[in-house]
């Protein structure tokens, strides 16, 4: 990074402060001692102007509509590659070679089975638990069980940590939709792929003999690719705050997944779907249009547009032909939710309302068709966000954890409240 100075003046002085221009992107103006230089702080809800740390695994790039994973576009990940190859990118900071390749994938596969006590946690929860919630006590009580990965002080607990999580997450993930459709468990089976393997622990049952089907079980890893990282989103960021308190990896990554259950994030691909059984056919599709362009109406459209991506988003690409390539495979050729989104999409792409707003569709409005088309209920869509995302977070975990600069978390405020006031007893209240 190169330094300039970037100048402000306020009352009446003046301060220089660092300007540092990474290897991709805009210019960061250092304000760490600003507070401390000039008394005063900067407000910025939603941190959008403001960068919380410095990273060199994740790049996105809004306008242009690019995605780099330590430089690879996305594109090409998710479809030269797969998803454990894209673990070893994000963890290590370059793609393996066959060697690497195959050490990892055994060392992941290693730890791909919970601990057996772990099983009387799911039946504290109700029947109709909400799988996400059962995700986030499970997760958060791995480190009950995981005594021997917890210290972040020591490297090799830490990486034991990172691959037991990415290992893991997936047979825990299989555990609560069984348990939510009241079906037995199903141990991981080490012969198969990442994919195949989350697939069977899903879908097969003892009674029956399962066949992985390869068309599904590459899209679910495409599935997985395309949400491995996102940069420093609200479930990033809350994986990190809390680990620059020195929280364990089990507990960050538990409150990972309470920030990801939220519907403007990780529930996006369940509301667009609902949004698009709302409207059930395309002869309705004008109505909920104007709708949506009309301010005073709640209703909008969900799976366009994107917080960061001011263009169109890039996974949402590959999203959808991966869509088509399931349906096909399962032979749903007049899928009305499909005829819905391929005609909104349409609308988005050409109506001058989306264009100028630039409400592209994005990755959420097909991901949800496609989980649904494989048999998962909604419910389930922000699971398997989270067994993607896993390996994000921990590789933005373990970047933090080693970067000498980070300091713990403490965001100011612009407080608006009282000034200082005496207390009165409450028989002088008025």
């Amino acid at each position: 990074m190169t330094e300039k100075k970037a100048t402000l003046n306020f009352e009446g002085k003046s301060y220089d402060f660092p300007v540092y221009s990474p290897s991709v992107g805009p210019d960061v103006i250092d304000i760490s001692k600003l507070y401390s230089t000039t008394g005063a702080f900067t407000f910025d809800p939603g941190f959008t102007s403001t960068a919380s740390c410095e990273s060199d695994i994740t790049y996105i790039d809004g306008g242009k509509g690019v995605l780099l994973h330590r430089g690879y576009p996305i594109e090409q990940l998710a479809e030269q590659g797969d998803f454990l190859e894209t673990c070893y990118l994000l963890l290590y900071g370059h793609l393996p070679t066959k060697a690497e390749s195959d050490d990892f994938r055994e060392r992941v596969t290693r730890h791909t089975m919970v601990h057996e006590q772990m099983h009387r946690l799911f039946a504290g929860f109700r029947r109709d638990a909400h799988p996400m919630a059962i995700m986030c006590g499970v997760v958060g009580a791995l480190s009950a069980f995981y005594h021997d990965s917890t210290d972040i002080s020591d490297e090799k607990q830490r990486m034991i940590a990172s691959l037991r999580m990415i290992a893991k997450m997936p047979t825990i993930a299989a555990m609560a939709y069984k348990y939510h459709i009241g079906q037995p468990f199903v141990y991981p089976d080490n012969k198969l792929d990442y994919a195949s393997n989350f697939l069977k622990m899903c879908f097969s049952v003892p009674a029956e003999e399962y066949k992985v089907n390869p068309v599904l079980a590459k899209a679910m890893d495409t599935i997985f690719i395309l949400h491995a990282d996102h940069e420093q989103n609200a479930s990033t960021s809350t994986v990190r705050l809390a680990g620059s308190s020195g929280a364990n990896p089990f507990a960050c990554i538990a409150a990972g997944i309470a920030c990801l259950w939220g519907p403007a994030h990780g529930g996006a691909n369940e509301a667009a779907l609902n949004m698009l059984e709302e409207i059930g056919t395309v002869d309705k599709i004008p109505e909920y249009v104007a709708r949506a362009k009309d301010k005073s109406d709640p209703f909008r459209l969900m799976g366009f547009g994107h917080r960061v991506y001011k263009n169109y988003d890039p996974r949402a690409r590959i999203m959808q032909q991966v869509t088509h390539e399931v349906l096909a495979e399962l032979g749903i050729k007049d899928d009305p939710l499909l005829e819905v989104a391929m005609e909104l999409e349409k609308i988005a792409l050409t109506d001058p309302y989306f264009i100028e707003k630039k409400l592209y569709p994005n990755i959420d409005f097909y991901s949800g068709l496609t989980l649904r088309a494989l048999g998962f209920p909604t419910t389930m869509f922000t699971v398997l966000f989270t067994t993607a995302r896993t390996v994000g977070w921990i590789a933005q975990w373990k970047e933090m954890i080693e970067d000498p600069k980070q300091r713990i978390g403490r965001p100011r405020q612009l407080y608006t409240g009282e000034k200082s006031r005496d207390y009165v007893p409450e028989n002088e209240r008025k």
